[in-house]
């Protein structure tokens, strides 16, 4: 597990997990084996997961989207939080990857909630619109290759209701933002100054983890 971006004291992170971490027994062992991989520094924080969790009960999320799926821990978090009848539709690339999530989706019992599309997210997402399903979803959360961030944005707002949620991961950057000088975070920093002055939408930028944009649609 990578440090994290905030709390920068290790003692105070382990606390934090210790007093108010409630992780599914199947969500720990995916945890677990996804910080074997090389690219485990990809994978949603426990608190993180256990924020979008709480926040879809809270709102009473019945279909959401995921754009960047990688091992699938934070889709079985949302998929959790579903009802029986619930639906997130989730968005990768990668077999090798995802086919770990799914061992565990089907181990926790909630594959069947999970639309997992191997494809291009942009492909994906738009093939949803092009379906009729604009304003079908109550819940977004982008966590994918970050030159991508300003297209996913805009097509999952068409695909939120007004009303509804998205979720934008990494807009802190590792503190990169402040000096953006590659390309991925030029592309982060210019979403987050675009979406200062969105009239679409209602927004926090909230400082968990690597950062994390909590957005209302209008």
């Amino acid at each position: 597990m990578t440090e994290p971006t905030i709390c920068k004291d290790p003692a105070l992170y382990d606390y934090l997990l210790e007093v108010s971490l409630r992780e599914h027994p199947v969500l720990q062992k995916l945890r677990r084996e996804t910080a074997r991989l090389e690219q485990a520094a990809m994978q949603t924080s426990p608190e993180q997961g256990q924020f979008l969790y709480l926040l879809a009960r809270l709102l009473g999320v019945r279909r959401a989207i995921e754009v960047g799926t990688f091992t699938g821990y934070s889709t079985l978090c949302l998929a959790l939080a579903l009802p029986e009848d619930g639906k997130i539709v989730a968005c990768d690339l990668s077999r090798e990857w995802t086919d770990i999530g799914r061992r565990h989706w089907k181990e926790a019992g909630q594959d069947h909630k999970i639309d997992l599309r191997l494809a291009p997210a942009a492909q994906t997402l738009q093939s949803l619109l092009d379906a009729g399903e604009a304003s079908g979803y109550d819940l977004a959360f982008i966590d994918a290759d970050k030159t991508g961030y300003h297209r996913y944005f805009e097509l999952c707002l068409q695909l939120v209701h007004p009303g509804g949620v998205l979720l934008i991961d990494n807009t802190l950057w590792e503190g990169k933002v402040l000096r953006p000088e590659d390309e991925d975070t030029r592309a982060i920093d210019a979403l987050n100054r675009k979406l200062t002055h969105d009239p679409r939408i209602e927004l926090c930028l909230l400082p968990i983890r690597d950062g994390l944009t909590l957005i209302r649609k209008s």
